[in-house]
């Protein structure tokens, strides 16, 4: 996948590791197709340096603010253009989801900030987590009127049972670091200004083990089996997006979203 030279996607270097940097701050690096092509062709190539660990994370103040919502309602005036821009952003979004899955090693997200809606399937395909204390993680879709994606429904409930999953959707809960820690969606905390050392001290942890064992056990955890099951519960949420995202009551909901309208 050829990178373009405004790519959403900064590479860097983290000792011997790959480290993705999500790279549109100005909008909290929000998912647009682009940004989610420009990600799965970074994974892409980061499979073929063999690095033993795998490093994503956003750039500014925020890990993600998931899907661009204004960029959902700049189409919704069109029917066919709304669901083909949902049909691709929610699918490259899942193929990215599979993509981490898929890695030969391991993958930390770095959650330097709020990760917010789709985003947190980048979080959720992670095997190690590291978050900074002013991070929070919150879905928002009931408040929108878009259909979970990015593995709310996906990947979720097999992580904190199906009732709190459920329950998320319906309060829209934010979980702080505190709360991902105790529920093991996070597996160490740090100020904002030492999660740059956590970072570097786990990268440092997971170079003296032997590579091949790690590799093996990943695959092994997240066998083709194991990652079938996962999209296909992915192009559910795909399928359910669609659905939903043409509605009335969506385009209202986005609206008010954007403080163009009265929720």
């Amino acid at each position: 996948m050829a990178e373009r030279e405004d790519s959403f996607v900064a590479v860097e270097r983290v000792g011997n590791a790959v480290c993705l940097v999500l790279d549109r701050p100005g909008r909290g690096n929000a998912l647009v197709p682009e940004l989610l092509c420009d990600l799965r062709g970074a994974i892409e190539r980061a499979s073929t340096l063999h690095p033993p660990a795998l490093i994503l994370t956003g750039r500014g103040r925020a890990f993600s603010a998931g899907g661009d919502v204004s960029a959902f309602a700049d189409a919704a005036g069109d029917p066919d253009r709304l669901q083909a821009f949902s049909s691709e952003i929610v699918g490259e979004l899942n193929g990215a989801i599979l993509d981490l899955l898929a890695f030969p090693a391991p993958v930390i997200a770095l959650v330097n900030g709020p990760v917010t809606g789709g985003s947190a399937g980048l979080v959720l395909a992670s095997d190690i987590v590291l978050m900074s204390e002013s991070a929070f993680l919150q879905p928002w879709y009931a408040e929108v009127g878009f259909c979970p994606d990015g593995g709310w429904t996906a990947l979720l409930p097999e992580r904190i049972g199906a009732a709190r999953a459920m329950a998320a959707q319906v309060f829209n809960t934010r979980y702080s670091p505190a709360d991902c820690l105790s529920l093991g969606l996070a597996h160490a905390l740090a100020a904002p200004e030492d999660l740059e050392a956590l970072l570097q001290t786990t990268v440092a942890q997971i170079t003296q083990k032997d590579a091949g064992t790690l590799a093996m056990a990943r695959s092994l955890i997240w066998s083709p089996e194991r990652r079938e099951r996962v999209a296909s519960a992915l192009e559910r949420e795909r399928q359910g997006f669609l659905q939903l995202v043409g509605r009335a009551e969506t385009a209202r909901r986005m609206m008010a979203f954007l403080g163009k309208g009265s929720a």
